[in-house]
């Protein structure tokens, strides 16, 4: 099984999704991130702006961040290797890292609701 990390730039919060004006990029990475670990695979997201010992403890992204600059974040770590920069990875990608169906990774969950009619 894939162990995947991913370094965000500085966000205002952990994942990004709030403020005023919402990236739908920000929302579709959260939500495949949150189904993944939810089906207990190791995946892990740091924010620059709140976990910086995570960017200077990884000698990958603490290099790539020295010779290219903050620009190249988000970068993606899968198996302790730079797997891409620049850009979050698709569900495309995340779907074969971890042998899993891209729909698995976009679909709504719908919560089951039971309503009681007297």
């Amino acid at each position: 099984m894939s162990k995947v990390e991913i370094f965000d730039p500085a966000l205002c919060c952990p994942t990004g999704v709030c403020g005023p004006s919402v990236d739908p990029e920000l929302t579709r990475i959260a939500t495949a991130i949150f189904l993944l670990e939810k089906r207990g695979f190791d995946i892990k997201r740091y924010n620059l702006g709140t976990e910086p010992a995570k960017f200077v403890e990884n000698i990958e992204v603490n290099k790539v961040l020295h010779e290219k600059g903050p620009g190249s974040l988000p970068i993606t770590i899968v198996d302790d290797q730079i797997a891409k920069m620049g850009a979050y990875p698709t569900n495309e990608e995340l779907a074969g890292w971890f042998g899993v169906k891209v729909e698995e990774l976009s679909k709504k969950q719908t919560a089951n609701v039971k309503i009681e009619l007297k």
